[in-house]
């Protein structure tokens, strides 16, 4: 097997005319960072998660350049004598608002930690050398059981607390969990949708429980990515019938579930390892319905025997007592509830072995006992340092010295990492980007701490980068999980380019402010009723005159900012359209997808090893997503 690639480095870029790629990271103390890299090919795939080595699985794309980044000799950037640059984009409070009070305090925060990190950079680090081998030096227990002292209950409701274990070394094949716990009644759940189709009748009766693998988290304040989730609902759904879902999920997008409704698999289907996808169940109520009665009498008279299968039960009943043994094979998991096979799930590109790393079980249930065997006694590494390979070709090659046709900003955050639960600070982190930024010499830092309401401030720097530092006709913004076919957005531009100024992306119309959840927006923020409309964040492309006007109006200290990026820039483009010049909106779809249709142009949500499945699904020409099977 070739070496591991680096894949935060990874741009795939179609031949032609010129673009550059830029990657932003941006966190104080874990350093705020952008990249910039560019590499002939025909799509682009770009991330700045940093997985361990084993998601690196790419096969080499050609790179020619091997040098480091001429940095243009702007104000912007140190000397030339550091690896290190720096965005100019700075920040004078102008008024009282919340926003203006958090990048005030952000960008002071920074200063004696950006003083800090620069000086560290003065003398040559040893960390220039290839990151190390993997340690055999550590060891995971190969067996796990939890006491019963530990296991409380998993609270009501559906997404109740629960119980986690942690797996230290993931699962191999061959790894099992076992799980022995006991359904709960149902109990009475409020849902408006069923309201509404029963004429009023709101509640209804629930029971359900989760087993999940869970990767390692690879974004603060954001759920861990789920490697399997198996969601039996014994009281039904919209179906009205007993069924068990099956899915993955990264960064909060369910993939397509696999539902067993007690139909069997087909046999001439897709099998995992040799088994079915999904068993058959009775689908009535009565423990054998009149047919099969008729069937098991007729077996008998004719000396056939009794197909077990097709008289089984739904495999889980409230206030009885399983066994659930989930294992690993070679091609997928397999769910065997009191030794009988249940479901088989298939690995899904982008989810590795490796990589469950906790075991949660959650709902309605109350657990017994848990028993995991067969684990792996090592990893393949959870330390940063590891997560790169510091090969020469992965370096970027020379900042241009002439404009460019379109010049891409990529958002993200230090904290990026996929980031082990054992795993902890952020000073870690830092000193394995000052290596990184020391060996590859691209990276570039906006100095303020990070957080989410300040990351229109980076928006605002990959304008400020594709006016001052890399001029470019066209501005593309995107973020650090969305997967870019270059050709396809240049493709685009140029049916759209006319003389003037452009907005592209899927636009949103008549978006209104949520005022209560998660997302709320206060009316101190956004009193307006309605968005201006605006592109979906994960990417959109902008003119340049569009980008200066954006820079221009932050250095003047006009620019009015909101907490939403993406509504942020259709706030700015709107004015821009009223008092500068007209702007050809265009909307199209194509710029938020899954990567499942033909012809996208950008697939988002995407996992670093689902963008190296995407560029080489793409190399044979079929636009098949990497999320399912």
């Amino acid at each position: 097997m070739p070496p591991p690639k680096r894949a935060c480095r990874l741009a795939l870029l179609a031949a032609g005319g010129a673009y550059l790629l830029f990657l932003l990271l941006f966190e104080l103390p874990s350093v705020s960072i952008s990249v910039s890299t560019a590499s002939p090919a025909a799509a682009a795939a770009a991330t700045t998660h940093r997985p361990r080595r084993r998601e690196l699985e790419a096969a080499s794309s050609s790179s020619s350049s091997s040098s480091s980044p001429l940095r243009p000799l702007k104000t912007a950037f140190p000397s030339r004598r550091s690896p290190l640059a720096v965005s100019s984009i700075r920040f004078r409070r102008r008024n009282s608002s919340s926003i203006d009070a958090s990048a005030a305090s952000a960008f002071a925060a920074a200063r004696p930690l950006m003083h800090h990190l620069l000086s560290s950079f003065s003398s040559p680090s040893p960390s220039s050398s290839p990151s190390p081998s993997p340690s055999t030096s550590d060891s995971c227990p190969s067996t796990i059981s939890v006491p019963t002292h530990r296991l409380t209950s998993g609270g009501g409701g559906g997404n109740g607390g629960g119980v986690t274990v942690e797996l230290p070394c993931g699962m191999g094949v061959g790894s099992h969990v076992t799980v022995v716990a006991r359904p709960r009644p149902a109990r009475p759940e409020s849902d408006p949708r069923i309201a509404e189709r029963r004429g009023g009748e709101a509640a209804v009766m629930v029971s359900q429980f989760m087993v999940e693998l869970l990767g390692t988290k690879a974004v603060q304040g954001e759920e861990p990515p789920r490697i399997l989730h198996f969601n039996p609902r014994i009281r039904g759904d919209f179906s009205g019938r007993p069924v068990i879902e099956l899915n993955t999920c990264y960064r909060m997008q369910w993939a397509q579930p696999q539902r067993c409704e007690g139909w069997a698999s087909q046999p001439h289907e897709e099998t995992v390892d040799g088994q079915l996808k999904c068993e058959r169940w009775i689908r009535d109520d009565n423990s054998k319905s009149e047919e099969s009665n008729a069937q098991l009498w007729l077996n008998r008279l004719i000396g056939r025997g009794n197909e077990v299968a097709a008289d089984r039960p739904y495999p889980f009943e409230e206030g009885k007592l399983f066994a659930l043994t989930v294992t690993a094979g070679l091609d997928g998991y397999h769910v065997n509830v009191d030794g009988r096979h249940v479901a088989s799930f298939p690995y899904r590109t982008g989810y590795s072995l490796e990589d469950a790393t906790g075991l949660s079980l959650k709902g309605d249930l109350d657990i017994e006992s848990i028993l995991a065997g067969h684990l792996p006694n090592s990893h393949p590494s959870f330390a940063p340092q590891r997560y790169l390979e510091m090969s020469e070709q992965w370096k970027a090659p020379p900042l241009p010295t002439e404009p460019v046709e379109l010049f891409i900003g990529i958002l993200s955050a230090a904290n990026h990492f996929a980031e082990p639960p054992s795993q902890n600070g952020e000073k870690e982190i830092n000193e394995e980007l000052k290596k990184e930024a020391e060996f590859f010499s691209d990276i570039v830092i906006v100095p303020f701490m990070d957080s989410y309401d300040l990351v229109v401030l980076k928006t605002i720097a990959i304008a400020e980068y594709g006016v001052r530092i890399v001029p470019a006709k066209y501005i593309m913004k995107c973020d650090d999980d969305t997967f870019v076919r270059i050709d396809s957005v240049l493709d685009q531009v140029k049916k759209v380019e006319r003389e003037g100024s452009m907005y592209i992306g899927n636009i949103n119309y008549y978006h209104r402010p949520l005022r209560s959840g998660k997302w709320s927006v206060s009316y101190e923020e956004w009193q307006e009723e309605v968005y201006p409309p605006y592109a979906n964040g994960p990417g959109y492309v902008i003119s340049s005159d569009i980008a200066q006007y954006i820079v221009s109006e932050f250095d003047n200290q006009t620019l009015r900012l909101f907490k939403m990026e993406d509504v942020s820039m259709g706030m700015w483009v709107e004015k821009f359209n009223s008092t500068r010049q007209p702007v050809k909106y265009s909307h199209d779809v194509k710029f938020f997808q899954s990567g499942c249709f033909d012809g996208y142009y950008t697939a988002n949500y995407q996992s670093p090893q689902q963008m190296i499945c995407l560029w080489r699904k793409l190399q044979f020409g079929s636009a098949q997503c990497c999320n399912m099977r």
